[in-house]
């Protein structure tokens, strides 16, 4: 705005400097504030997407602030003195420089008060004196001159412009409906996990040659570089159940990414180990837990009291989820086929002989399983005494039979003469949520496949099962965050929006403006969608950030045309002629800031190697949705302005808007004068 006043107007560059931030510095507030309103709540997000967003909120709001403080005072500084005056006969005529000496001091005010009172040079009339501007070029020209028409003919066609706004604003339901939708991003780590169930039955020295053999095999996929195998880890230490790690090249030394690497995994699990019913899962290396039993992208919680009824509905369910097509490594944490033998009490006899199945129990779970009896000090370190019965007594069914129980009749009696002996199969672990059994679904997503389109159909099965009274269901894990995060970010868009409308109708002194401004926020919302389903990406946590981003960016170009269209008309310009004149004038400098804002999100774009996948997600929603809406929005701003400004004629309209003048008159004026007075003083 500096440099079109020393362009076009043929101000000293001093004064230039004052002028031009005086007459832009409401918008520059209105636009760093309502900025500021974006990114504030994203400061207190709830969650875990709290946690990574709450950091980023605060410091962009706090960046922002320091911005405006810049924009007020290094900024117009910088440019009186680096910005050269217009090289013509009339310059020291029209305005005489402002500095140091004494003719600046009587002379300055003057003719600052002039030249803010000058109106501005229309430019469908030809000027007095025909002076070269950077308008001028024949590349900028041919853009001006198309802009123009098309801007005049849509304020001759509102219509067609308004029903253009409504079609792109209905898209958006099918366009969301049709992209992904994950927690995180796709993200090229180069590593990935393999977990491995193993038959119930086999023993940690079995499971772990076994596990050999998978990465033997794994390691022959080029790219991979190198495994590392867990077997019988975690809490439950399972002897059957471990991890395998595999490491991979750097993303430039191999042509296949992550994604392709991990399918290729799947096939050769499917196709070389097929015959022994191993059940496994293929999944990116997480890099935190949002709870549940695994790092699977789908996780499905049933809980019930029965746990025969469980497995039967989790059965059913899971071969309901093994046809989505999305799903891939469709597993269930409930393990059946484990041998076990079961010791059937007869309570008759139990009765006659004075034993208690109480007493029975308690037996078998010290003599079997072992109690702790005491500890044993050997100098600062403390050891646990824990006392079972001797192998032979725990590990042979005759060696069971002669365990002794206590009885109230005889002292003792062995449980030969109490239990009869059935060998069976029955669950590895019961796993509990809330003192319920519970049994959990989990699922990985295909390559490029939605995590939401896999819990839509399970939603759709379950309904179908008809569950009975007493049996809950729910999403743990990343699905439960997932869903959370839409949540909480719906509700700082939605205070957002709140925000903004107060700054605006602060800034604007009209209940009405605001709202031209906000309607062409949701206009560049199916804009961000088509780049990310054009590129491939899916809605996570990322790329919800960028489209906040992009809400602040898409507002900042609708008020610079709005403010400036504001102040033409009190110029005495009317409407139609200082609608089409802001617009050009502020085409510029909407079109500098886009391709400055698109020019620096390309590295995020185009970027490879870890963590790309998280940048790719915010900088193709933000370069996409920006460049695309772009001409819509600079169109659709004037209509709707014009269409508000009518609407504004309408009684309740104008006493809305006499009430906001009254409100925010004397804080905007406040406003500028200090925002004079800052720059003037420099």
């Amino acid at each position: 705005n500096i440099y079109r006043f020393v362009e076009e107007k043929g101000m000293h560059p001093f004064q230039a400097a004052i002028e031009g931030t005086r007459e832009i510095g409401l918008a520059v507030l209105a636009t760093t504030l309502s900025l500021m309103a974006v990114f504030v709540p994203i400061g207190f997000m709830q969650g875990i997407v709290g946690r990574f967003m709450s950091s980023f909120g605060l410091t962009a709001s706090f960046a922002i602030l320091v911005s405006l403080i810049v924009s007020f005072t290094l900024t117009p500084m910088l440019a009186a003195r680096l910005i050269k005056p217009r090289e013509d006969e009339d310059t020291e005529k029209r305005t005489a420089p402002v500095g140091d000496g004494e003719a600046a001091q009587s002379g300055g005010d003057e003719t600052l008060e002039a030249h803010y009172e000058e109106p501005l040079t229309n430019h469908d009339e030809e000027p007095a004196q025909k002076t070269h501007s950077a308008k001028d070029s024949w590349f900028y020209s041919k853009i001006d001159n198309t802009y123009t028409w098309l801007l005049k003919f849509s304020m001759a066609h509102r219509w067609l412009v308004v029903l253009a706004c409504v079609l792109v604003f209905l898209s958006i339901i099918p366009l969301f409906m049709f992209v992904g939708k994950n927690f995180l991003p796709v993200d090229d780590q180069a590593q990935y996990e393999v977990s491995v169930r193993a038959p119930e039955g086999y023993s940690l020295p079995a499971t772990a040659q076994l596990f050999e053999r998978i990465a033997t095999e794994i390691r022959k996929i080029p790219g991979v570089t190198d495994t590392l195998i867990t077997v019988g880890g975690g809490q439950q230490g399972v002897v059957n159940n471990g991890s395998i790690y595999v490491k991979l090249s750097d993303i430039k030394e191999r042509d296949k990414s992550q994604e392709q690497l991990m399918s290729d995994t799947r096939e050769l699990l499917n196709k070389n180990f097929a015959n022994l019913n191993l059940r496994t899962g293929v999944q990116p290396v997480q890099a935190f837990s949002g709870g549940g039993f695994r790092n699977a992208n789908v996780q499905f919680l049933i809980a019930g009291p029965d746990l025969k009824k469980l497995e039967e509905v989790s059965n059913q369910l899971l071969e309901k989820m093994k046809t989505i097509p999305d799903a891939v490594d469709v597993d269930s944490t409930l393990i059946s086929g484990k041998p076990e033998v079961q010791l059937e009490i007869n309570r008759d006899i139990a009765a006659d002989l004075g034993v208690r199945v109480g007493d029975v129990s308690q037996a078998l779970n010290t003599l079997v399983a072992g109690q702790e009896a005491t500890t044993f000090n050997e100098g600062t370190d403390q050891y646990e005494v824990h006392v079972r019965a001797i192998n032979n007594y725990r590990t042979d069914v005759e060696g069971l039979k002669r365990l002794v129980v206590p009885s109230a009749k005889l002292g003792a009696v062995t449980l030969d003469r109490l239990i009869e002996v059935k060998e069976g199969t029955g669950p590895s672990s019961v796993e509990r949520v809330n003192r319920q059994r519970q049994v959990t679904l989990l699922a990985n997503t295909r390559p490029s496949g939605s995590a939401t389109s896999i819990t839509g159909e399970i939603d759709k099965f379950v309904k179908e099962l008809n569950l009975p009274a007493g049996y809950t269901t729910g999403y743990v894990g990343q699905s439960k965050e997932l869903g959370k995060s839409l949540f909480y970010f719906a509700l700082a868009i939605t205070l957002s929006f709140i925000f903004m409308y107060i700054v605006l109708a602060a800034q604007f002194e009209s209940f009405i403006h605001p709202v031209t401004i906000l309607l062409t926020l949701p206009l560049s919302i199916p804009f961000g969608i088509i780049s990310l389903l054009a590129t491939g990406q899916t809605v996570n946590i990322f790329s919800g950030l960028g489209l906040l981003l992009l809400f602040g960016v898409v507002k900042k170009n609708a008020i610079l045309q709005i403010d400036h269209t504001n102040t033409l008309r009190e110029r005495g310009m009317n409407r139609y002629d200082a609608i089409i004149q802001a617009n050009r004038d502020r085409l510029r400098p909407i079109l500098m800031t886009t391709i400055a804002l698109v020019a620096g999100m390309i590295p995020l774009v185009v970027s490879t190697g870890a963590g790309a996948g998280t940048n790719r997600s915010i900088g193709v929603l933000v370069v996409g949705g920006q460049s695309l809406c772009l001409l819509l929005t600079l169109l659709a701003v004037p209509v709707f302005y014009s269409l508000f400004d009518d609407a504004s004629e309408w009684r309740i309209f104008g006493r809305a808007n006499d009430l906001s003048r009254r409100i925010f008159g004397g804080l905007r004026r406040k406003i500028a004068g200090a925002a004079s007075a800052i720059v003037s003083k420099q």
